[in-house]
């Protein structure tokens, strides 16, 4: 059984200036092709563009739906990772997650804190 991830980014909204590339169509390919190209050399391939529905905040107690433009990409997991992917699922569905400790806070060596930002002379002196 074939298995696959999957990747959605936001759509390009505008088309970015490029040598040689005049009208606003044109730049707008440009870009798209430029992405589809970055991503196609990293092994992922173009599934679909799809228009979703988001609600939005509006206002203090309101909201509105929008539209948001994604396009989707898969790529084939390789055979280890899908011998590996139950057992990881199994292992993050019993394994107790727990914070990290963290350890003493470090005193500095100077006994006085370290200057964040720019000091100001006046206030040094009081």
């Amino acid at each position: 059984m074939q298995r696959f991830e999957y990747k959605v980014i936001p759509a390009p909204k505008r088309g970015e200036k490029a040598r040689g590339v005049k009208s606003t169509e044109d730049r707008f390919a440009h870009t798209l092709t430029q992405l589809m190209n970055a991503l196609g050399a990293e092994g992922w391939d173009y599934v679909r563009a799809d228009s979703l529905p988001c609600d939005e905040r509006a206002g203090l107690t309101g909201t509105r739906t929008t539209f948001q433009n994604v396009l989707v990409f898969r790529r084939q997991l390789g055979a280890l990772a899908d011998a590996s992917a139950p057992l990881r699922l199994v292992a993050a569905e019993t394994a107790v997650v727990s914070a990290p400790r963290l350890g003493p806070a470090e005193v500095p060596l100077s006994g006085a804190a370290p200057a964040v930002g720019p000091v100001n002379p006046k206030l040094a002196a009081e």
